[in-house]
């Protein structure tokens, strides 16, 4: 049964906070106001579609008792009464807890692992693959720090991803994939196995994570990279090491200011997905629920390129789209893996 006094709460701060948005809230509490205003929403979408099917059951049921009215009241009863489990089970999915990060800017960091060589370059065409999810998303999609090989694959890379929903769809993309493949740099046409780790930060802003002046030390050098990249003659790169934890975060843009913030920002990043994953381990020692547990040893997902196909090992879940799939098209991959996720959570709520 849901909780009807829940979701008459959930209306009315939702209705309040439509009044304080229309009487014009002050600068400060915009931006808050108009955060929770926008989560709402959505749930008070499912609750007045769910009160509605609830309505339109009792009236069809009232109707019952006049006999020239009965079977079309039976045919609208059926109809509801099949309608309405879906609908239920949507709102359920409304009501979890929100990640509090979804709504955020992701960094994302790609390196390579295992495999040398064929490592880098299957970095860079997961690099490529998410840059082109971003494009059909309508995302932005903005490179803080590229190093590349001197096959011009990807030997770090650190970009920062905004749009709608952007962390809430590309946090399960944390961990290791791999790829199995005859790499360009085998002449004997032997299938290789290679992999690199991606890991997906909630942008953090400054409110957020304080960093103290004395906790960091910021050098600036001058930029190099293979084949020309980032090379400068001015000392513009920067490297800040956060001292506590010995976090070292680079930026080689051509803009010693810009460099600096890309490099804060990545540093907050990773500082606050510190803190979420110690917050999360002492809510619960078992994290079975989840999809993955986002650390970045774990397998999460294979490329097998002579069979075309792509596996995602969290959910058993194989797709015979390899070339699709790395061309950006992740849609049904991620809706998959938000499903078991949202599935997950649903069982542990109720029980």
């Amino acid at each position: 049964m849901l909780p009807v006094e829940r979701l008459s709460q959930i209306t009315q701060r939702f209705e309040f906070l439509e009044a304080r948005l229309n009487a014009g809230p002050a600068p400060d509490e915009i931006a808050r106001i108009s955060r929770e205003y926008a989560e709402l929403k959505p749930v008070v979408a499912q609750i007045a579609a769910y009160t509605e099917a609830q309505d339109a059951l009792a009236e069809a049921q009232a109707m019952l008792a006049d006999p020239e009215m009965r079977e079309l009241a039976e045919d609208e009863l059926s109809r509801l009464r099949g309608a309405l489990p879906g609908q239920e089970q949507a709102l359920r999915l409304a009501l979890l807890p929100r990640d509090a990060a979804d709504a955020r800017p992701a960094i994302i960091e790609i390196r390579p692992g295992t495999g040398g060589d064929e490592a880098a370059l299957f970095a860079g065409d997961l690099l490529r693959m998410y840059q082109r999810h971003a494009e059909t998303q309508g995302w932005t999609f903005q490179n803080l720090e590229l190093a590349l090989s001197e096959l011009g694959g990807v030997r770090e890379a650190t970009v920062r991803v905004e749009g709608e929903g952007v962390f809430a769809r590309l946090k399960f993309e944390s961990g290791v994939h791999r790829v199995q493949r005859v790499p360009e740099t085998e002449s004997g046409g032997r299938i290789h196995t290679s992999a690199a780790t991606v890991a997906v930060l909630p942008e953090a802003e400054e409110v957020d994570i304080d960093i103290p002046a004395a906790d960091i030390r910021i050098d600036t050098m001058r930029a190099s990279g293979a084949g020309g990249q980032h090379v400068n003659t001015t000392d513009s790169a920067v490297r800040i090491t956060h001292l506590p934890t010995g976090i070292i975060v680079t930026s080689s843009e051509k803009s010693q200011h810009q460099n600096r913030a890309n490099a804060m920002a990545v540093l907050r990043a990773r500082l606050y997905d510190m803190e979420r994953a110690r917050a999360d381990a002492e809510r619960s020692a078992d994290r079975r629920s989840q999809v993955g547990s986002g650390d970045r040893s774990e397998r999460i997902r294979t490329y097998n390129f002579p069979q075309g196909r792509v596996t995602d090992h969290r959910i058993n879940l194989t797709l015979y789209s390899l070339d699709r799939v790395m061309q950006g098209d992740l849609a049904e991959i991620i809706d998959a893996l938000v499903a078991h996720d949202q599935a997950a959570k649903l069982a542990e709520a109720e029980g």
